[in-house]
């Protein structure tokens, strides 16, 4: 029988992602190392140390990318290498970003650089961190450094890794490094001036490369009630689903400001972007009230749940994602997508099942441009430190050897054909041949068989 295909277009990205802190080493001007430090802030007590040693050999990661067929890959800067102390550049610091940058176009993968991944340089955080408005002058300078030493190699711009993620994790649950001013009034201050670093950080970029596209990493996910919930348990929802996944969204198209920043106008800020970033990891159940924070961590009875209890597979919520953004007619790309699975025995199911309801928006001619998997490699992964692994690539980090996984290998499969197939689903999640293949499924045995 020949093989069922699902192709994608040619001009589809093929990415992969990583961030500074989780892989280049040895930060040691972000808060981030100065957290790892003090016992009880990350899980086990691992540290970042010299995480994947890519600040000084990411060249033998980008050759693994390349030979996997990518053709684009997600990474971030990393502000305390490149302004270790205010107003003070280290050219050493953008050299080498130059070289890693370089290396990727040298390799035909283009890179999506993001600007702020949730580390901080130190001084900022002693300046009072996001919550003050001298942050936006600070990012602003940040910023036209960047730009000007390092644009021309830029063509795709992320200003601010999950936004709402960082409100979250650093003001009110105080599982990233959390600054002196915490709790609603700190997180709403940060909304704010988040906004406002955005807006500048378009603006900056866009008056000196008109061309580039920019945008931000969006992290979204499915909200429902548990099945056989409330009419208030379906509001509850609702009100989590619009804060997480719009309000900020919303607040860059019109440029006012959303619950919990207040009122008012941002300058700049409407329109403020060139596609939509959609990070997606998981659908959550939800009930009123909650146990803790705004939403409790569930899932439903059948679920499949990856590594660390981090997240339900649930593929077609990546589909209704991608529906929900329509509305902003920019062009879409999925800038984070993955699992923590140590063992590998869920990625290689969860990357076709994804890919399918990617495959099946493109056929809707929903504008979605490309695909970034989280992570290229094992990667220190913030306050969850070692104990989660996420990489295509399997890395020791007390050796720094390296392999490929058998989903890495899938991948590598995937993008050198731009297309999903049976044969591929035979080989690698056979259990998917019924559901995603059906006319390809072997039928059941008989005793003539």
């Amino acid at each position: 029988m020949a093989e069922a295909k699902m192709v994608f277009p040619p001009d589809f990205r093929w990415g992969t992602a990583t961030a500074s802190h989780q892989v280049e080493g040895n930060n040691k001007n972000s808060d981030w190392w100065a957290w790892e430090q003090e016992p009880g802030h990350i899980l086990n007590n691992h540290k970042s140390g010299a995480a994947c040693d890519w600040w000084q050999n990411a060249e033998a990661d980008l050759d693994l990318a390349a030979a996997m067929g990518t053709n684009a890959h997600r990474m971030s800067l990393e502000w305390s290498r490149i302004e270790p102390e205010p107003a003070v550049f280290d050219q050493s610091a953008i050299d080498r970003y130059r070289e890693i940058l370089t290396a990727m176009h040298d390799r035909g993968i283009e890179p999506m650089v993001t600007l702020h991944h949730f580390s901080n340089p130190v001084w900022l955080v002693e300046k009072g961190d996001f919550n003050t408005s001298i942050v936006v002058d600070y990012f602003q300078r940040y910023t036209a450094k960047v730009v000007e030493t390092l644009g021309d190699l830029i063509p795709k711009w992320v200003t601010i890794n999950e936004p709402l993620v960082y409100l979250f994790s650093r003001y009110l649950e105080k599982q990233f490094p959390a600054p002196h001013r915490t709790g609603w009034p700190g997180a709403a201050a940060a909304f704010q001036n988040l906004l406002r670093c955005h807006a500048v950080a378009y603006h900056t970029i866009k008056d000196k490369f008109p061309d580039a596209m920019v945008g931000v990493a969006k992290n979204m996910a499915i909200f429902e009630p548990r099945p056989g919930g409330s009419r208030i348990d379906q509001w509850w929802a609702n009100r989590i689903s619009w804060l997480f996944n719009d309000s900020w969204m919303d607040s860059m198209e019109d440029g006012r400001m959303r619950w919990p920043a207040g009122r008012g106008r941002i300058k700049g800020l409407a329109g403020s972007f060139d596609f939509v970033g959609i990070n997606y990891y998981s659908r959550y159940y939800v009930k009123f009230p909650p146990r803790r924070g705004i939403y409790d961590k569930e899932w439903g009875p059948n679920a499949v749940v990856s590594d660390g209890a981090y997240g339900e597979v649930y593929p077609a919520g990546l589909f209704q994602l991608i529906k929900r953004v329509l509305r902003y007619k920019r062009p879409i790309f999925i800038t984070e997508n993955g699992l923590p699975d140590a063992a590998d025995r869920l990625r290689s199911a969860f990357l076709l099942s994804h890919l399918r309801e990617i495959w099946r928006a493109i056929s809707f001619c929903f504008p979605v441009m490309g695909y970034y998997h989280w992570s290229l490699v094992d990667n220190f992964e913030w306050h969850q430190g070692w104990t989660l692994r996420f990489g295509l690539i399997e890395m020791d980090p007390d050796t720094q050897e390296r392999r490929v996984r058998e989903s890495g290998k899938l991948y590598g499969d995937i993008c050198r054909s731009q297309s999903i197939d049976s044969q591929m689903a035979q080989q690698y999640a056979p259990e998917l041949m019924a559901s995603m293949f059906p006319g390809q499924a072997p039928g059941p045995k008989t005793d003539e068989s």
